[in-house]
């Protein structure tokens, strides 16, 4: 048996004043609406469930009445369909929701929007934004579709209708672990018992191969680019002799330390690097210094991302050049009659695979892994001693030497 009240809440105090809340309760588990209304405890009648000695008593108890009515409505709906007996406490309080303020309070949408507005990181909230917008253009009834109402079947067809934009299943995984996210964060504050994604399973696909083999590497290092292409070789460079930074990471880093380090938080993770610049890493840095920042990438462009998608396109670009015919060339054309083709040494490389190419290379050398682990910012392997061992960075900077010296032919 379910039954409905209103709760003057005095465990949170806005000064003097508490709040009224709809209280619902059913086997012993209770569920609350806030009512938006603030009253002293003096001012409130528990018996007959009314202000008093308050000098908007006759407006607030009519807005009571009101959604009591609604409330009584809601619930007689859920009586005689059968449901009543089914339903949670949470899930009561839901459908009295929906009723009530069906787009504010019981959205999921609302709540991925309010959820999205909390994440750090402007790149993670665009990505949330990314995903609001397909679901929008999924579902008609986005605005108001509630947990409930996502179901295994609901994410199928979301997937399905995702391969349109995204026919790699581990671009439409981000889609699915932000909603899970969303999930997980309502099921935390006790706005929904539902959670499709028991049966509906975000399964990874097995990623391509993004690292250079040595003497790829050492290809690519003493290419003669082209003097546009240098700036983003050396970016490569430099993000190599870093143990694979992010591009991101790049752009934003202030200074280096006086014991040569450089000491940052990640911008995706805000997990604390430490990393020893090595001199052909300084080198580098001292060629392309910044005003703001420690490196001069961040010069006229707002976001780092503007940047990371000119490197990615201009290591792409690196390898022989050609002229041939110009298809679009007339004899009245400004066009020159020959134009210039890139033959790519790497034609998927991009910034990132830096980092997996030095993790390759170490992994190579017969590095632990542990160190490993420890230089890409990942967890021990072993957790439980992770919990008790501050790992020693002094191996992860030895084990960068021993990498560099490798690739650059020193040992």
């Amino acid at each position: 048996m379910a039954t409905v009240h209103i709760y003057l809440d005095k465990r949170h105090l806005r000064g003097s004043e508490a709040q009224l809340k709809i209280g619902i309760n059913k086997r012993g588990s209770s569920a609350y609406i806030s009512l938006g209304q603030w009253i002293l405890p003096s001012q409130w009648d528990p018996i007959r469930e009314r202000v008093k000695d308050h000098p908007n008593k006759s407006k607030i108890n009519s807005f009571i009445e009101n959604r009591k009515t609604a409330i009584g409505d809601v619930m007689m709906q859920l009586s005689m369909s059968g449901m009543l007996a089914k339903l949670t406490a949470t899930q009561i309080k839901n459908k009295i929701q929906s009723v009530l303020s069906p787009v504010e309070l019981n959205s999921f949408l609302y709540r991925m929007q309010k959820y999205a507005s909390t994440r750090e990181g402007l790149r993670t909230r665009e990505i949330y934004g990314v995903t609001i917008k397909r679901i929008l253009e999924y579902d008609r009834q986005a605005k108001t579709i509630t947990f409930e109402s996502i179901t295994k079947e609901w994410l199928e067809g979301f997937d399905r209708f995702l391969m349109e934009f995204c026919p790699a299943k581990n671009s439409r995984n981000i889609h699915f672990r932000n909603i899970r996210a969303v999930f997980n964060d309502a099921i935390d504050n006790n706005l929904t018992t539902a959670y499709p994604f028991r049966k509906f399973k975000i399964r990874p696909e097995a990623t391509k191969k993004r690292s250079l083999t040595l003497e790829q590497l050492r290809t690519l290092f003493s290419y003669p680019v082209e003097p546009y292409q240098q700036r983003y070789l050396d970016m490569f460079k430099l993000s190599f002799f870093l143990i694979g930074i992010n591009v991101t990471d790049l752009c934003l880093l202030c200074n280096i330390s006086p014991d040569g380090h450089l000491v940052y938080r990640r911008a995706k993770t805000k997990k604390l690097y430490n990393i020893k610049v090595e001199p052909e890493a300084l080198e580098i840095i001292n060629r392309y210094r910044g005003e703001k920042y420690l490196l001069n990438l961040m010069d006229g462009i707002e976001k780092p991302r503007t940047f990371t998608m000119k490197f990615d396109r201009g290591l792409k670009s690196i390898g022989p050049v050609t002229y041939e015919p110009n298809p679009k060339w007339k004899p009245d054309s400004k066009k020159h009659r020959l134009h210039k083709v890139h033959h790519p040494l790497f034609p998927e490389l991009s910034s990132y695979w830096a980092r997996h190419t030095w993790a390759t290379i170490a992994s190579e050398l017969d590095i632990p892994n542990e160190t490993i682990s420890a230089a890409l910012g990942h967890s021990i392997t072993n957790k439980t001693t992770a919990i008790y061992i501050d790992y020693n960075m002094a191996k992860v900077d030895a084990a960068n030497r021993k990498v560099i010296d490798y690739v650059l032919g020193k040992n």
